[in-house]
């Protein structure tokens, strides 16, 4: 395993549309390790593939503490709405008030091009949508409601 460099805000990279994912193999199993180990140097939540230069429709993100390796996923549903802060890893020191769906249904292939579903509500569900945004190029800036405040982020 090894840490990667992260691509910041302004990186024309970030913006592209990440391509699926067609071999399941070792050279994957090494980049989503790679990103497991990055998104814990940075102490992030989740990470997506281009945001260490890979464009490939591929994710991880932490939640209940376990890490899921996301790959080339669907949203098969959503439901209700949650408002809350978000920040990312390639926009450093920025938060913002962001809708989402409160909970969502994903299909997706594991490490291994198992398939599988995963329902997931709160804040699991953010991480996950905010994570596959990054795959269509779009950052948590493009749907913010407004810049967070200090009072925001302590609640």
């Amino acid at each position: 395993m090894a840490r990667r460099n992260l691509l910041k805000l302004g990186e024309p990279l970030l913006r592209k549309k990440s391509k699926p994912v067609t071999n399941f193999d070792g050279r994957l199993g090494e980049l989503l390790d790679d990103m497991a180990e990055t998104m814990k140097a940075y102490e992030g939540m989740g990470l997506a593939a281009v945001q260490v230069g890979v464009l490939k429709r591929a994710y991880i993100v932490e939640a209940d503490k376990k890490i899921y390796e996301i790959i080339n996923p669907e949203i098969i549903k959503t439901n209700g709405e949650l408002i809350d802060v978000e920040g990312c890893l390639s926009v450093e020191g920025y938060r913002g008030i962001v809708a989402r769906p409160e909970k969502v249904t994903l299909k997706f292939f594991d490490r291994h091009g198992e398939p599988m579903t995963l329902d997931a509500e709160g804040y699991a569900a953010r991480a996950f949508l905010h994570e596959y945004d990054h795959l269509d190029g779009v950052l948590f800036l493009d749907k913010m409601i407004r810049k967070a405040t200090d009072e925001d982020v302590k609640e």
